[in-house]
């Protein structure tokens, strides 16, 4: 048979800029490394484990997926690390190893692979994980009622039982500074506020994340919330203080909202997009059922997004008739 020449072609754009999936995912994990080091020294070995668990199951579990479909293994990309990683950020130190398992098969399967892999999934997998976990094991989630009982090692330098998860009193005797360095009840790496903000200052200026979604979350958060504490009753709704530097807030604005193929790519839509879940964020800890409205409001603004998206700048020129 006669020789057929083979044209490769490929879609727009042409251009690349050398990055790859696994550079931006190494940049990731470098810059979660400062608040999920300081999580493991304070749970101690205990955090090491359950990290170290979420991290592994979220990565086997994509290998074995990815060889029952018959595709090329895509572990060594970092996506699953990464993923992993942040799971392992928003669960309880001492979290049951059986959960993370049951933790880590849903985010892979239902939040990652059943989207195609990479660049499919339209919701955060981690995100996914975690809410799946939170609905069905709630008081496994609930960090005061896991680390009541609970010994750790480091108790003189971090008083855990003096200060309440979310509330008007979360920070009764405590400082900006004292929620900034840890001093306070909560996920294993979501405590260490000023690591968090180190690490997504990092990718900011990497060009990793973008800050216009990271500003407008903060400032739904302030806002929302100090219009709570303005209107509502003496004492019943903390202020912006508590807010942004307790639970998973922080981890959201420089992390979570941030995931490539769930986030708007639209100037508009990023900032409509980030202070939208900034606002759900404190509307469902104000007066819906969790203590912690994060996951869910960025899950809900992750539905919405496609529709964000639409909200286009108008194109250059203009439309000449009968051309």
């Amino acid at each position: 048979m006669p020789a057929k020449n083979k044209f490769v072609v490929s879609h727009a754009p042409f251009w690349h800029n050398g990055d790859t999936i696994a550079a931006r995912n190494l940049h990731t994990l470098i810059a979660a490394a400062p608040a999920a080091v300081f999580g493991i020294i304070k749970f101690g070995p205990i955090g090491l484990g359950v990290l170290g668990l979420c991290i592994s199951c979220c990565m086997l579990w994509e290998l074995l997926l990815t060889k029952a479909m018959g595709r090329k293994p895509t572990v060594g990309d970092l996506d699953a690390a990464v993923i992993g990683m942040l799971m392992g950020m928003m669960l309880p130190a001492n979290f049951p190893w059986w959960g993370v398992l049951v933790g880590g098969f849903v985010t892979m399967v239902v939040g990652k692979m059943m989207f195609g892999g990479p660049g499919g999934a339209p919701f955060h997998p981690s995100l996914i994980g975690v809410a799946v976990l939170g609905v069905s094991w709630g008081a496994f989630m609930d960090f005061d009622a896991r680390y009541l009982n609970y010994e750790f090692s480091h108790l003189a330098l971090f008083p855990l039982g003096a200060v309440k998860y979310l509330g008007p009193d979360s920070v009764a005797g405590l400082s900006a500074t004292d929620l900034l360095m840890g001093h306070q009840t909560g996920a294993l790496g979501a405590v260490f506020g000023l690591g968090i903000i180190l690490g997504g200052l990092y990718l900011l200026i990497r060009g990793y994340t973008r800050w216009e979604i990271t500003v407008s979350f903060i400032l739904g958060i302030v806002v929302t919330s100090l219009l709570f504490q303005k209107l509502g009753a003496d004492g019943k709704f903390a202020g912006p203080m508590v807010h942004l530097l307790s639970g998973y807030t922080l981890l959201g604005a420089f992390f979570l909202v941030h995931y490539m193929s769930a986030r708007p790519v639209n100037l508009i839509a990023m900032i409509l997009y980030g202070a939208g879940a900034g606002i759900m964020s404190i509307l469902i800890r104000n007066i819906g059922s969790y203590s912690d409205g994060v996951v869910y409001a960025i899950l809900i603004l992750s539905v919405v997004q496609p529709l964000l998206d639409k909200i286009r700048p108008k194109a250059l020129g203009k439309v000449v008739k009968h051309a």
